[in-house]
């Protein structure tokens, strides 16, 4: 018997196709284009891939063999010699677009900086000299734990011309969480700022960092670089804490990119597990850059002309793929905001996209959420005219949510690319081309040309179409994660063996649940340790949420299920409300009926909580698991180092 799968439940079938403009000028054009890409590199992805890094990427020299797979251990590009860093500014030099805008920075407070491609490239060979002259080497790994400030893409871009692998750690982890990264790495060398600027407080990173080392707790670090940003008065450890400005002053900016093996490692990145340890996902080099640039190129249909701006953090994935290195390689303009929509002006972000005539703009539904919160008279007020094209990276997003993207963000002329993947995968997995996917409201619609993505339960089987089931991956692909740093048992146990392999064939298990509809469209339907078991059926939260999402009262749900002895679990609806609307008994009883008017009377909540915010991780995600712990009445469990806001949960806890 087949083990048992995710039922859906949504119905969602508005269709919107790109305008024939944006089409014509696109670099994949039509459906026929995107097709035939796909259907090459499903025949030869051998092939496919290795076409592309002769023609996309510089190469110190070429590799011997396209992919040794010795599942779940892939090596792309073998013994191919590359540098990314040199990919991303050296081979620009020689061309126009050398004084082009690599970097346009905005900092919370206003000021603002560009770096073109030869600003950039001087002030990354003289950083990278200066972590030489510490003494770092390739293969030492570098903490970075920094602002929104360009030095966190120079120090990168640093690391990697020299081969010390980064692992960035998001400033607004704990001194705990950043204590048990740097330990788990094995940092040599930490690189910070006195402090960043967020919703108009400073941040204060060189506090927590001196915290995280405090008592020698990681002895492999020798030395503190520090940023100066915020002009705090800042305690430094004589011997270890340097100054970025004095140790950069008078440093020569001749530093050639070393060649780098393909697979050497790039980065560590670590995403927290739900308990215990996190994870560091390691990265490599010629794979990734291959996969970052061919994503952004197609994903995000870059032309010389764009003014990109991704707002995620350099600290998580989105940062490093999509601000920092696939950008930077294709040559284009990308913008860093150090800053936050906040009270004294929620709409900031519209601010950036007027002041830069921002053109691609690619944020997340929690964003998008907050945004229709506050309403549409912030975007209105300002000129968003220059946009073309929007994106949506983190969850999935509710389809109301994503109409209202389209509608006031875009002026219903641009197209959205709904975009599926995660940390592990390197970059994009499921994405509309956006001149050749025609869009349904909050489908990530097709996989990227040389993923084969499937929906199976969880022996493996493929499951029907419109029916919910566990997302795999089947063949490898150059931006897979290749191992957990120091833990590859865990990788092969977390990720290849969830799901049994067969036959020796092993997938790739994202953790996701979702359906492929009739049109081969996926719809991601959350995390599967998210799914309620109601009466039998076992529902994705997204669908749920995406039904209290669509009543006009509600600006952000997020459900979860609570232990009942009739049905096994009952749905608990955290919600909060959009401006304007009052928690009462009334409007319990009529998001109860709503959801289940939209998608059945099986999918009707037990219990409806409001609430002023929900949980989340710093990145924006909704901690479900804090939510399930509460509406069962159970203590809160697990690693909680990425909550951002604790009061919040305290505040849940009190009932409020």
């Amino acid at each position: 018997m087949s083990q048992p799968t995710i039922e859906s439940i949504l119905q969602e079938k508005r269709l919107f196709s790109p305008s024939p403009e944006f089409s014509q000028n696109a670099h994949i054009k039509s459906l026929e284009d995107y097709q035939h890409l796909y259907n090459q590199a499903k025949a030869n992805p051998e092939q496919f891939w290795a076409e592309l890094a002769e023609q996309e990427l510089h190469w110190f020299q070429k590799w011997n063999k396209v992919l040794d797979w010795q599942p779940p251990f892939a090596k792309w590009f073998v013994d191919g010699k590359i540098n990314i860093s040199y990919n991303c500014l050296d081979r620009h030099l020689s061309t126009w677009r050398k004084n082009k805008a690599a970097i346009i920075w905005e900092g919370e407070p206003g000021d603002s900086r560009t770096l073109t491609y030869a600003q950039l490239h001087r002030e990354v060979c003289q950083f990278a000299n200066v972590l030489k002259q510490l003494g770092v080497k390739k293969g030492d790994r570098i903490g970075i734990y920094m602002p929104m400030i360009p030095e966190a893409a120079i120090a990168m871009l640093a690391c990697a011309r020299i081969g010390a692998p980064h692992s960035v750690v998001f400033g607004g982890f704990s001194a705990e969480a950043l204590r048990d990264r740097l330990i788990d790495a094995q940092a040599k060398l930490v690189i910070t700022a006195d402090g960043g600027w967020r919703k108009d407080a400073i941040v204060p990173l060189k506090e927590q960092v001196d915290k995280a080392l405090d008592d020698g707790a990681v002895p492999t670090v020798q030395n503190v670089l520090v940023v100066q940003r915020t002009g705090q008065k800042t305690h430094m450890e004589p011997g270890r804490d340097h100054w970025w400005h004095d140790l950069q002053k008078g440093v020569s900016a001749d530093c050639p990119a070393e060649p780098m093996d393909s697979e050497d490692m790039l980065f560590i990145l670590y995403t927290s597990g739900s308990t215990g340890k996190p994870k560091g996902v390691v990265h490599t080099t010629g794979g990734y850059n291959l996969y970052t640039h061919m994503t952004t190129k197609w994903i995000f249909d870059l032309q010389d002309t764009d003014v990109y701006w991704c707002t995620a953090d350099v600290g998580w994935i989105t940062g490093h793929s999509y601000i920092v290195y696939g950008p930077l390689s294709n040559g284009a303009t990308t913008v860093m905001y150090e800053g936050a929509p906040r009270t004294s002006n929620p709409g900031c972000f519209w601010d950036v996209i007027e002041k830069y005539g921002v053109t691609i703009f690619y944020t997340a539904p929690t964003a998008i959420r907050a945004f229709i919160k506050m309403g549409e008279h912030h975007p209105k007020a300002r000129n968003l005219s220059s946009l073309r094209l929007l994106g949506t990276v983190g969850e999935p997003i509710n389809p109301e949510a994503w109409m209202w993207y389209y509608r006031v963000i875009g002026g219903e002329r641009c197209p959205i690319v709904d975009t599926w993947w995660q940390t592990e995968t390197g970059g994009i997995m499921i994405t509309p081309l956006p001149g050749a996917i025609p869009t349904k409201p909050g489908s990530a619609t097709r996989p990227f040309p040389g993923i084969l993505a499937d929906v199976v339960d969880l022996e493996g089987n493929p499951v029907g179409d419109n029916e919910g089931g566990y997302l795999i991956v089947r063949y490898p692909w150059p931006g897979m994660m290749r191992t957990i740093y120091g833990d590859p048992e865990r990788f092969r146990r977390t990720y290849w063996e969830h799901i049994p392999p067969k036959d020796g064939q092993y997938v790739y298990f994202a953790g996701d649940g979702a359906r492929r509809d009739e049109d081969g469209y996926f719809w991601v339907m959350g995390r599967v340790d998210d799914v309620i078991n109601v009466a039998g059926h076992r529902l994705g939260t997204m669908e749920v949420e995406s039904a209290l999402v669509s009543h006009p009262a509600v600006a952000e749900a997020a459900v979860v299920g609570k232990p009942d002895e009739v049905k096994g679990e009952d749905i608990v609806a955290f919600v909060t409300l959009e401006g304007g609307h009052n928690p009462t008994e009334e409007l319990s009883k009529e998001l109860k009926q709503h959801v289940a008017n939209e998608i059945g009377a099986i999918a009707r909540p037990g219990e409806i909580r409001f609430t002023d915010a929900l949980p989340k991780t710093r990145s924006g995600k909704i901690m479900r698991r804090l939510l399930r712990n509460l509406a069962s009445g159970q203590e809160v469990s697990g690693d909680t180092s990425t909550l951002e806001d604790r009061s919040v949960l305290d505040k849940l806890r009190g009932g409020a």
